[in-house]
């Protein structure tokens, strides 16, 4: 698989990579083998870069992940973690001897000296501008806790504002046919600068897979079941902040647009591959079959024109006014 490369920190990427929140929590439940076979055909695919974060399951996804690594001494995989969501979200929190604590209970979760990637993970916005956050970050890189640090952004300006900081590796922020804000502004300025793109939620929490109807039903512990109004955490993070039944209706015209040999979630990922600035997409998976269709993707022909053109114009008329003067 193609691999792109964080300028900043000279780390490498394959184009597709995969996102384990699901693995953790949030997504209904997956059992522990079931967890370490969707790691395994990723891997087989040609997937090289795993996110994850301390929160996922309270460290079960990171605890997984070093579980599957640890028997694989062969695989050259980049694991980048996220930190800060263990606490109440306000600025204060955001301190050195935080980041300590959080960094030390990671390494331990993933069994390792140094973690290649850590994230802030969405933090209130006002941490962004913070001089003394950024300072403690490089404090981590010095005491070579960490290679390299990132954030994980809900707003556009926060992530130019991210951008900015000259130790900032990474941006990962929400980009999918459903949430096209990033490409106006932020990945020109991400390209510019030499910050990798991490696109997330790249299937709108699966709505672009083209599976779902307005009577489809999610188990309890599901964040598509709990969160949909931001009941838990924002918004923007289930579903891309659109609302349900428009998502739905919108899904379906997407999933017309598929070209011949493409299914409407490797649509979703070609569409993302495709943006210039882009350095990986981390879909999620709970089945092996899932993880193998989503690497999959990477190797499918580029979308044409007209394609991109119509898949524009799907957002322009029924996403756009829901989600761009949010995030």
């Amino acid at each position: 698989m193609e691999e792109r490369t964080f300028s900043r920190s000279q780390q490498h990427a394959s184009v597709i990579g995969l996102g384990t929140w699901q693995l953790g929590a949030d997504w209904g439940d997956v059992d522990d083998k079931e967890a370490l076979k969707v790691l395994e055909t990723a891997a087989e695919t040609g997937v090289t870069f795993f996110d994850t974060a301390d929160v996922y399951g309270d460290g079960r996804s990171e605890q997984t992940i070093a579980a599957f690594l640890s028997g694989r001494p062969d695989l050259h995989v980049m694991v980048a973690t996220k930190m800060g969501r263990r606490v109440e979200q306000i600025p204060e929190n955001y301190v050195l001897d935080n980041f300590r604590a959080w960094n030390d209970r990671s390494r331990r979760n993933l069994g390792v000296d140094r973690i290649d990637l850590v994230q802030l993970h969405c933090p209130p916005s006002p941490v962004y501008s913070s001089d003394e956050v950024f300072d403690a970050l490089d404090t981590l890189v010095a005491e070579e806790r960490i290679a390299a640090y990132g954030v994980s952004v809900e707003t556009c300006a926060e992530a130019l504002t991210a951008i900015a900081r000259p130790g900032v590796a990474s941006v990962q922020i929400i980009l999918n046919p459903f949430r096209m804000k990033p490409l106006y502004e932020v990945l020109p300025a991400a390209r510019e600068a030499g910050v990798g793109i991490i696109a997330r939620v790249p299937l709108a929490s699966g709505l672009l897979s083209g599976k779902y109807t307005k009577d489809t039903v999610f188990p309890e512990n599901d964040h598509r079941t709990y969160n949909r109004h931001g009941e838990s955490f924002d918004q923007g993070e289930t579903f891309s902040g659109v609302d349900y039944a428009t998502g739905v209706e919108a899904a379906a015209e997407f999933s017309a647009l598929a070209p011949e040999g493409f299914t409407p979630a490797q649509l979703a990922l070609r569409w993302i591959v495709q943006q210039p600035g882009v350095t990986t997409v981390i879909p999620g998976a709970r089945s092996p079959e899932q993880a193998r269709a989503n690497a999959s993707a990477a190797a499918l022909p580029e979308l044409s024109a007209e394609t991109l053109d119509a898949i524009r114009e799907l957002y322009e008329r029924r996403i756009k006014e829901q989600v761009e003067a949010r995030w």
